[in-house]
């Protein structure tokens, strides 16, 4: 399994992405190939420091790095050198089985649906997450950033993408899916809302069990938790917002503790030809590795292959 880790992105870069790269690569071993995208000296010379082989890594050298202040777009056309850019070629030419970047999500999401092209037939990417419930299981909740307005098929889609989601890293054969709303009965929510719950009604490929409460969303009623970007990205948010308050007053509980985003890491997104990983731009050595085994995991099963399939029939 090859994956390509971009080590210049990110707050606390390359530093924090290497530790978490020599760490992936001693727990996995000879069954993981990692490639390294950025200024090759400083990650020979990071190297170095670190004490690690760079013999043990491919380090494909990029002259460039797209910056968190850069403008998607522009940044991906004026800057093809970069670390992302590159590895998101390498992606789509088939040399690395995932990519993983902390680095600008907004040039990640463009770079990801121009370079590797969406799959036929889906309308929009969006990105998801793994949300810990009180059970000890996890539901899949998207999107949660990368399409604030959603249309009435875009939501119905995501339900889609959600279950294949669901089945192929939860292990789930029928995941029950529903649609975050202000009640449980159809006539709630606001006008999207409402059309969503007929459309999800009427659909027959997928197992929609109906509304969802802000209240329950970590209880584990439903398998899948579908909604707009504007409305997954509070709920991400608040979930870690619950996690640093109880941090500050020095209360700790394991359940608490998954709300971590160090945990977590990174979400892969779904829509796309290929196995593109978004992570925190903040994040530390512990979250580059969460993101990294997920990466690893997402191409190990192959979501992007499984998720074409799916949207073929």
């Amino acid at each position: 399994m090859k994956i390509g880790l971009d080590v210049s992105a990110g707050d606390f870069a390359p530093r924090v992405n290497l530790e978490a790269a020599i760490q992936i690569r001693q727990n996995v071993g000879e069954g993981l190939a990692l490639y390294l995208f950025g200024k090759k000296n400083e990650i020979l010379h990071e190297l170095e420091i670190l004490r690690a082989k760079s013999s043990e890594f491919t380090v494909v050298d990029c002259n460039d790095c797209i910056s968190m202040d850069d403008h998607p777009i522009q940044a991906l056309r004026q800057k093809p050198h970069s670390s992302m850019a590159i590895g998101l070629d390498y992606l789509k030419e088939g040399k690395i089985d995932a990519f993983a970047s902390t680095g600008n999500t907004g040039a990640m999401m463009v770079g990801a649906i121009y370079k590797l092209n969406m799959v036929p037939g889906i309308i929009r990417p969006c990105i998801s997450t793994l949300i810990p419930c009180i059970n000890g299981q996890q539901t899949v909740l998207l999107d949660v950033g990368s399409n604030a307005d959603c249309r009435v098929d875009v939501l119905v889609q995501f339900a889609e993408l959600g279950a294949v989601y669901a089945q192929t890293i939860l292990g789930i054969e029928t995941p029950k899916i529903g649609l975050v709303n202000i009640g449980k009965e159809e006539s709630k929510g606001n006008l999207v809302s409402q059309a969503a719950f007929k459309a999800l009604k009427e659909l027959r490929n997928i197992n929609f069990v109906g509304n969802v409460e802000g209240r329950e969303l970590f209880l584990n009623e439903v398998d899948v938790l579908v909604c707009d970007g504007f409305t997954g990205n509070i709920i991400l948010k608040q979930a870690e917002g619950f996690y640093n308050l109880l941090k500050q007053r020095g209360i700790k509980d394991d359940y608490f503790e998954q709300f971590n985003y160090e945990n977590y890491g990174g979400t892969p997104i779904l829509g796309i030809k290929g196995n593109a990983i978004i992570g925190h731009g903040s994040s530390n050595a512990n979250a580059v590795y969460s993101m990294l085994m997920h990466a690893y995991q997402v191409a190990s099963h192959r979501l992007a292959d499984r998720i074409t399939n799916a949207i073929k029939e």
